[in-house]
């Protein structure tokens, strides 16, 4: 009978697919979970046995059945050929208007060609990005849905009950939540972002910030560490004096108290006995790569993907370092410590701003090239919790948008422009102190450079167009003709007269 069968199906249980299942559970949903091992279905219904909105199927023609129509089916399986298969498994047995949703971190190309080719045989698919980690897809993630008005539609009450919630005053996360009691009221962070990939475009770029904030708390650290000679404790009090004001965010407070972790082993601090070399998922990598085909600068996210490459060749950097030679520590000149510590601060929120400015500007170049219509200041709001970048600064985002949906940068909003102007002379002055004790700062030093070219109206690049139209013909604009008419001089003429193209 129908009202014996699922409100939504779930297939995966890893650790992402298993919280999420729970987190939908809580909220009233009945749920049919699969996993291709039936002994893992088994063992997690038999450790939740508690709900009684949880069910399990022994394969995948029962598991589709359970549903009710139209039915609602997330994949949260490994992205790419995975996801392929198990799509390709569904489709012989889904009726018109059914809906499959991908909540893997799928590139949004992928995400466009699968909802082009579910919509040939008249199913409906949904990308979307889930954010949060474990802890999200259990108490409440950062949901960001693209496909079809129909297919959200059908599961926009679930993805706003399941989502985080904000204080709708505060815009701060509202907490709470614990097994079988989720949080209720506030704003969800979750929306719908647009059609075919939009939503897992605008996870992408959320991933590729995510790299950026972290490595500039890295370079905080970094200096604070070799420059000012704290110790791992001290640094993460630091953290969490500044997770008390303008940067309060998720990764400031993980940072804080990683810092102040003893190592389970021996005396001293957990991190100065991990080792240095980093590993990445490729999202960041997306994001530059994507940034380049678009022609739009993301220059901070770019480093902020180099220098975890960088890491990686540890024990090459290891033999370097006993080749090659930086200039000897010279320390601080004309600062103490307690204004350094201020300093590095300022540097920090400044190149942040600069990084989100990328951010947001290639999602405004993206919604150009695919034809989305972002709704830049929601998908800042529905970033406020439950996903990795969460933070109060994203609030001050929300607030630029809503004074001005066109905005061409955030730089250009009076809140950030102020912010850069208040603490754009400590960030000089830390990048200074940086390259003078040979310590990199690869983020802080490519988001100053950011700022700087965007803020200057002639940048040396009329010599390059010169460059490229000598030994190339490329051809080159004038500074007294109107845009769009380009010119050539005959370089190997002796006269080198030019001309009109």
């Amino acid at each position: 009978m129908e009202e014996n069968l699922s409100q939504f199906g779930l297939i995966g249980l890893a650790v992402m697919g298993q919280n999420l299942a729970l987190n939908i559970a809580d909220h009233g949903y009945r749920i049919s979970v699969f996993n291709r091992t039936y002994s893992k279905t088994q063992d997690f219904l038999n450790r939740n046995s508690y709900s009684k909105n949880l069910s399990g199927s022994k394969d995948l023609e029962s598991f589709v059945r359970s549903l009710k129509k139209p039915r609602r089916i997330i994949i949260m399986v490994q992205a790419g050929e995975a996801t392929d298969a198990v799509i390709q498994s569904l489709i012989p047995l889904l009726d018109e208007n059914d809906i499959i949703i991908d909540g893997g971190n799928a590139k949004w190309t992928d995400t466009i060609r699968r909802e082009h080719s579910l919509n040939q045989v008249n199913l409906h698919f949904v990308g979307s990005g889930v954010s949060g980690g474990e802890e999200g897809a259990r108490y409440g993630p950062s949901l960001m849905a693209g496909g079809s008005k129909y297919a959200w539609e059908q599961i926009r009450d679930i993805w706003m009950a399941i989502s985080a919630k904000v204080d709708p005053q505060t815009g701060k996360p509202m907490e709470g939540g614990s097994p079988g009691q989720p949080v209720i009221g506030g704003v969800p962070c979750a929306a719908y972002i647009g059609e075919n990939g939009a939503g897992h475009y605008v996870k992408m770029v959320h991933n590729g910030i995510e790299y950026g904030d972290m490595q500039m708390i890295c370079e905080a650290y970094h200096l604070m560490r070799d420059l000012l000679n704290m110790p791992a404790n001290a640094i993460g009090k630091t953290f969490a004096h500044w997770n008390e004001g303008e940067l309060d965010s998720f990764l400031m407070n993980i940072s804080a108290d990683a810092l102040q972790q003893r190592d389970p082993n021996k005396e001293g601090f957990l991190v100065d006995f991990v080792l240095d070399a980093a590993g990445q998922k490729g999202t960041g990598k997306w994001t530059s790569v994507n940034a380049l085909d678009m022609g739009t600068p993301a220059p901070t996210v770019a480093e902020a993907v180099f220098a975890r490459c960088m890491s990686a060749i540890k024990e090459e950097r290891s033999n370097a370092s006993r080749i090659l030679h930086g200039p000897a520590q010279i320390g601080l000149v004309d600062i103490t410590e307690e204004e350094f510590l201020e300093a590095i601060r300022g540097a920090l929120y400044c190149s942040k701003i600069c990084s989100y400015a990328q951010g947001f500007q290639l999602m405004q170049t993206a919604a150009v090239e695919y034809k989305w219509a972002l709704n830049f200041g929601e998908i800042a709001q529905i970033w406020r919790g439950g996903c990795i970048i969460r933070a109060a600064f994203l609030q001050k985002i929300t607030e630029a948008y809503e004074k001005d949906s066109a905005l061409a940068n955030l730089l250009l909003d009076d809140y950030f422009k102020d912010s850069i102007n208040k603490y754009q002379s400590n960030w000089r002055k830390v990048i200074s102190a940086a390259s003078l004790n040979g310590i990199p700062v690869p983020t802080f030093s490519s988001a100053l450079s950011y700022y700087d070219s965007y803020r200057t109206e002639k940048l040396p690049q009329n010599l390059l167009q010169i460059q490229r139209d000598y030994f190339g013909a490329h051809t080159y604009e004038r500074t007294d003709q109107i845009r769009g008419d380009f010119y050539h001089l005959d370089w190997l003429n002796p006269n080198r007269p030019e001309s009109k193209v």
